[in-house]
């Protein structure tokens, strides 16, 4: 059985962000995610879990400049001491949050940069974030993003992310899982998720190719997670789509794995 966790940054923008948290759980939600917390108060945001009996179960460390349209900084040559700034703001906030893990996004590449000198940087900040994670007992994840929804993107497979978590060694350091971004990507998901499972730290979920409910596209979630349960997958399921409509209205697919269906 599923446990799906509400992205608050794509769903439920019919209310303003603070009170997403109230709507996912009164819609049988017990967790959420979301991009960046930092426009708000660590506190405000506990509060809302709290109230709600929600698990915060994933966030994203800084990305740089976001409006810019910089996607993450962690493979950017020059940047480690922003990237290292970021990730003490960012475990700061999951101390009061209480999420296990942490999403580190890896940024974009320009046409004729060196792909070896950025490789070079990503293994060694993700090395940092990994440690100073570990004392938190939280996991930082990387995660594959395919180009049609963000052209340039330094990590687009799965088993390039598998490889660079071996690479790095840690063991708190894995691969989140975006069934979206692989079907794009890669497909034959199911076999990817037997394959990597022991190295995936966090799933998401959306439909292919829209990204609207997962119940719509060419995906087969009900079959994806009842393999998902098979292979001993315990963690969050992120829904990061965005709604067609009002999100309520769009949740049919899910009603069996919420908690008040």
């Amino acid at each position: 059985m599923p446990r799906l966790a509400a992205n608050l940054t794509m769903m439920y923008t019919e209310h303003a962000f603070l009170d997403r948290f109230q709507a996912a759980a009164s819609d049988g939600f017990t967790g959420v995610e979301f991009l960046f917390p930092y426009d708000y108060a660590a506190a405000d945001i506990a509060a809302r879990l709290r109230d709600n009996g929600l698990t915060q179960a994933l966030f994203n460390a800084p990305p740089g400049d976001w409006a810019a349209g910089e996607r993450g900084i962690a493979s950017l040559p020059g940047r480690e001491e922003e990237f290292q700034r970021g990730l003490d703001q960012a475990l700061a906030y999951a101390a009061q949050l209480g999420n296990r893990s942490l999403h580190v996004m890896a940024g974009l590449i320009q046409p004729g940069e060196d792909r070896a000198a950025h490789r070079e940087v990503y293994l060694k900040n993700l090395a940092h974030a990994a440690r100073q994670a570990a004392s938190a007992d939280i996991v930082v994840v990387i995660e594959p993003i395919n180009t049609r929804d963000i052209p340039g993107f330094f990590l687009n497979r799965q088993d390039d992310a598998q490889a660079i978590c071996a690479e790095v060694g840690a063991p708190n350091l894995k691969v989140q899982f975006d069934c979206y971004h692989c079907q794009i990507v890669e497909g034959d998901i199911a076999v990817k998720l037997e394959r990597d499972m022991a190295g995936i730290g966090h799933i998401q979920i959306a439909g292919v190719p829209e990204r609207h409910e997962p119940d719509v596209g060419e995906l087969n979630y009900p079959y994806l997670f009842d393999r998902i349960d098979a292979l001993g997958y315990t963690g969050w399921i992120g829904c990061e789509y965005r709604p067609r409509a009002r999100t309520r209205e769009g949740l049919g697919w899910a009603r069996p794995y919420l908690h008040n269906h």
